[in-house]
């Protein structure tokens, strides 16, 4: 296997306040491989059996021995070691597919790999929040097909979190109430937003959306991470996932591109008992033959502008959902 020589740093930016990976070597990547695939039994990668396997990412954005810094800053600019750790979860041996077509008990080893990963990653001195998420399409910009998700562990607590975590504790201490279970009481009083009711978990489209047909899972009991989760829940969240991303597929009668992503407590060895963690997907579609672009008020601005109504297309995806809900064991 081809050594990678890694060219990385993390640039300080002074006007957002946030950290900027920059990974010089990721531009060397493969994109759709036409050859053979490196997450398929018996690859270079792969030799051994196996059902769910975590792997490094060889083209990693973060690594646990990073170079010293390759740029030079002059003030304001500040730049860091880009510590950290890059991880691939093969959900699969099968080459095709989505979540919603693996089995119940094969989704059940993938949500406990989530969790062994989040503990063991979370417990170095280095990591401050480990980010699962998963990307699928290649709208999405996926370079490899094999149906994989993604493990960050990051040196810092990332911005839309940090953002979170301060709304969060905002409203404990005004309210005395955690915020995510308000947003599970509002969404049961309205009702016209959920999509799909377990006995643990609420899916819903939330009442800000930004992208069309935007979904959120958030668990009915109160968890600030996949650690607090009983092996009922586990299950239960396994289920979850296969209905949501089955809906996805049915609702145009394709294979939805979607990002995927678990929001849960920084593993900095602070007090969050006030975050609640949820699960959030961003499908680009707005129609079977139209995208949501982010465009010049998105970017440029950092407001989303949401084409139609959050309640519309809840419905669409409701209707979808009862349809396929006999399909999922």
């Amino acid at each position: 296997m081809e050594k990678i020589s890694f060219r990385l740093e993390l640039r300080w930016n002074p006007l957002l306040r946030e950290w900027v990976i920059v990974a010089a070597h990721r531009e060397f990547r493969p994109w759709q491989p036409k050859v053979e695939c490196p997450f398929c039994p018996g690859s270079e990668e792969i030799r051994e059996e196996w059902e769910v396997l975590a792997l490094p990412n060889r083209f990693p954005s973060l690594v646990e021995n990073p170079p010293p810094p390759f740029s030079s800053p002059k003030f304001p600019y500040k730049v860091e070691k880009a510590y950290g750790i890059c991880e691939i979860v093969v959900e699969t041996p099968n080459h095709e597919g989505d979540l919603c077509n693996l089995s119940q008990e094969n989704m059940r080893k993938v949500i406990d790999l989530f969790v062994e990963r989040y503990r063991e990653l979370g417990s170095k001195d280095f990591v401050k929040y480990v980010f699962i998420f998963r990307n699928k399409g290649a709208v999405i910009g996926v370079s490899l097909h094999h149906p994989h998700s993604q493990i960050y562990a990051f040196p810092f607590i990332p911005p839309k979190i940090e953002r979170e975590l301060k709304s969060a504790l905002e409203y404990s201490k005004n309210h005395g109430k955690c915020l995510f279970c308000d947003v599970i009481k509002a969404e049961k009083e309205d009702g016209r937003r959920i999509i799909y009711e377990s006995k643990y978990m609420m899916v819903f489209v939330p009442y800000s959306a930004m992208w069309p047909y935007e979904l959120h899972i958030y668990p009915k009991r109160h968890l600030g991470s996949l650690l607090d989760t009983n092996e009922e829940e586990r299950d239960d969240l396994a289920r979850v996932l296969r209905v949501v991303t089955a809906t996805y597929n049915s609702l145009f009668d394709f294979s939805m591109p979607y990002i995927m992503v678990f929001h849960q407590v920084p593993t900095d060895g602070g007090k969050y008992d006030f975050y609640h963690m949820h699960i959030e997907f961003y499908p680009p579609y707005r129609d079977k033959e139209k995208l949501k672009h982010a465009a010049g008020v998105e970017w440029g601005a950092g407001v989303f502008i949401y084409s139609g109504e959050p309640e519309v297309r809840a419905k669409e995806l409701r209707e979808t959902c009862e349809k396929i809900l006999g399909k999922i064991s």
